[in-house]
Parts: structure tokens; C-alpha cells; sequence
């Protein structure tokens, strides 16, 4: 039997999503509560491996087991195995031919940044501070070079193991609401550290520092070197992944809240 899951968790106190040989990853985790509920080893596959200090709202993985219980079950289950910071939002079965990784058609990614003179006490986990003035209708318009199937070996990690760095930006924008900045970006797959590499370049495009034309610039290059610095990892946010209707998977329960 095959089960899909959704998932939510804090990232600040992980080494990312993967399992690590040191360090703690979300992984692991989430296998050892879900091997307590079905008596067995479980192994779990995700759709997107988020990185150290990067959150998810919306994370779906699956896994394998001979165990018959039901959805509610394995929720609940799970959930009393998992520290505060990880929860199990939504269980389903499916089909073998699901994949959690390859069956996605897209991901959309959330990074929030705060724009004032004021550190924040309550969101020094989840917003990057930046007290420089930003010009978010700036930020958008650059951003749109972005739009599109390209080469984005400029946006990708020098660490990238990615065989191809040819990815599909199906939208991106960047809005403004008092205080909060929000990139809001969807792909067919990102690159390792996509997404905060171009909000890196996007504030430095906001600031005045660089012209709206130095993200095309940049994309154009394929040299990381030349773009701008990595947004930290604590302001990004997985929040949606999404698969054919055919899974019938159940509607992210975190999705009014986004």
C-alpha cells in the first residue's frame, strides 16, 4: 500500500529535509513516527528537499508499507510521535504509479521579507530583516525577466547537483503590504537555493543598488559569481505543490492561511 501525506514544519531547527549522518533532518523524523505507527521501517520520499532553516506548509512525500490503518490513523499517529515543529496535515492512499517527486507539475515557493527600521522578535525565524527602503513595484517588473523555460545555472548553488539547470518559471511576483515584502514564485522544479539566490538580486535591484535589467543580465551570464547575495534561509516558505487531479488528493488545509 501506498500512502501520500501532507506536511507542515518550522525548519529552524534542521539541517533541512534530508536525513543527515550529523545534524538532525525533518526526515528522519517524520520516518521514525510513522515507523512506530505501522510496526515496521518506513522510508518517506518528498516532493521538494527544503534546506537548513527553509519552512513548508505545504510539503507532500509518500511512502511504502504493508500496515493497513486508516487516514485518520496514521494523521494522528504520527502527529503524537512528532515534536511541536513538524505535523502531519492530511493522509491519503494512492495509486503506486504516485510519486511524490516525480508526479508533481508544479511548486510555488513564499519568501517574506520585512521592510522597516524595526527587527522583529516574533518573526526573526520566518522574515528576512531588511531596513533599507525597497521598492517592491521595482523588485516585480525585473523579476518578470525570470518568467519562462531558462538556463539558471546565475541562481543555483555553486554546490548545485542538479544534472540540468534548465527549470520553467510559471509566474513570480513581488507585492508590498505595509511593512512585508512577499516573493511569490512557481516552477516546474527549482535549482538548490533558486529561489533565495533571486530574492538576493531582487533586493539588491529594490534597494537601488543594481538596475531593473541586472536580473536579465544576470540570468544571461550563467555565472553565479556575478549575481547578487543568497536571501537567507529562514524567510522562504514551500507552500504549495501540485499534482494531476487524477490523485485526488485532499486540499491543503494551510491554504486560506497563505
Amino acid at each position: 500500500m501506498r500512502i501520500a501525506i501532507g506536511l507542515e514544519y518550522d525548519g529552524t531547527a534542521y539541517n533541512g529535509w534530508q536525513r543527515q549522518r550529523t545534524g538532525v533532518g525533518v526526515q528522519s523524523l517524520v520516518e521514525d513516527a510513522l515507523s512506530k505507527v505501522a510496526n515496521e521501517a518506513i522510508e518517506v520520499t518528498c516532493a521538494g528537499r527544503t534546506d537548513t532553516g527553509v519552512h513548508a506548509s505545504a510539503q507532500v512525500a509518500h511512502f511504502d508499507t504493508s500496515s493497513e490503518r486508516q487516514p485518520h490513523g496514521w494523521l494522528l499517529g504520527a502527529n503524537s510521535n512528532l515534536p511541536d515543529d513538524i505535523s502531519v496535515t492530511w493522509a491519503h492512499p494512492v495509486d503506486d504509479s504516485f510519486h511524490a517527486r516525480f508526479s508533481a507539475t508544479s511548486r510555488s515557493y513564499h519568501y517574506l521579507v520585512l521592510n522597516r527600521l524595526q527587527r522583529s522578535a516574533l518573526y526573526r525565524h520566518r522574515a528576512w530583516w531588511v531596513y533599507n527602503a525597497l521598492d517592491a513595484e521595482r523588485m516585480h517588473r525585473a523579476a518578470q525577466a525570470l518568467l519562462g523555460e531558462h538556463d539558471f545555472s546565475a541562481y543555483r548553488a555553486a554546490g548545485c547537483q542538479a544534472s540540468s539547470a534548465v527549470r520553467e518559471i510559471s509566474s513570480i511576483s513581488v507585492s508590498r503590504d505595509r511593512d512585508w515584502l512577499h516573493l511569490r514564485v512557481t516552477a516546474n522544479a527549482f535549482l538548490q537555493h533558486m529561489v533565495r539566490n533571486i530574492m538576493g538580486t531582487l533586493v539588491a535591484i529594490g534597494c537601488g543598488d543594481e538596475s531593473e535589467s541586472w536580473v536579465r543580465e544576470v540570468l544571461a551570464g550563467r555565472d553565479r559569481k556575478q549575481g547578487g547575495i543568497a536571501a537567507p534561509p529562514h524567510g522562504l516558505t514551500l507552500v504549495e505543490v501540485t499534482y494531476p487531479a487524477e490523485f485526488e488528493l485532499p486540499p491543503d488545509p494551510n491554504r486560506n492561511l497563505r
